[in-house]
């Protein structure tokens, strides 16, 4: 596997406050097969939708901005494999990382080529975005089903959320 695939990225949004604690590098990957009801950014379901950025042209956006990253889109694990080493170095360079899905945690955790990723994510919000479960007063999610995992501190058969410490 290449340290610095192409990866298809819809919008890089430094300075954001709504993905995550304190203001973070959001980048939102393009693709998304879940395809859920009520999707805010359905646009971002196309596969072939944003442009080709290279781990390393990633990188510097993440520097450039100097903010903890979080992982959107679409969503992101479909791209599990070139987010490998860009989550590595980010992880290496000590920001914060969190990862938006709509996968499971304890279906990621069984997959061979997502569960990679985790020992680098700190925190990620699971499950599909369920209409019906929405709610404006939930921090950092959609809808009540999602979770906040604090991903070191959990395995599939016990999961521990992450807390606000503000």
């Amino acid at each position: 596997m290449s340290e610095n695939p192409v990866l298809r990225v819809l919008d890089i949004v430094p300075g954001t406050s709504v993905d995550g604690p304190g203001l973070r590098t959001s980048i939102y990957f393009a693709g998304c097969a879940h395809r859920c009801p009520g999707c805010h950014n359905p646009e971002s379901w196309d596969f072939s939708g944003g442009y080709p950025m290279t781990v390393g042209e990633i990188l510097e956006e993440v520097e450039k901005n100097g903010f903890d990253v979080t992982f959107s889109g679409g969503d992101p694990m479909y791209q599990a494999e070139g987010l490998l080493p860009l989550a590595r170095e980010i992880h290496r360079r000590g920001y914060s990382l969190w990862c938006y899905t709509g996968f499971m945690f304890e279906d990621i955790f069984l997959s061979p080529d997502k569960s990679q990723l985790l020992p680098f994510i700190d925190v990620i919000v699971d499950g599909p975005f369920i209409e019906s479960k929405r709610s404006l007063s939930l921090l950092f999610r959609g809808s009540s089903n999602q979770r906040p995992i604090d991903v070191r501190r959990s395995s599939p058969g016990k999961i521990v959320l992450w807390e606000p410490d503000f």
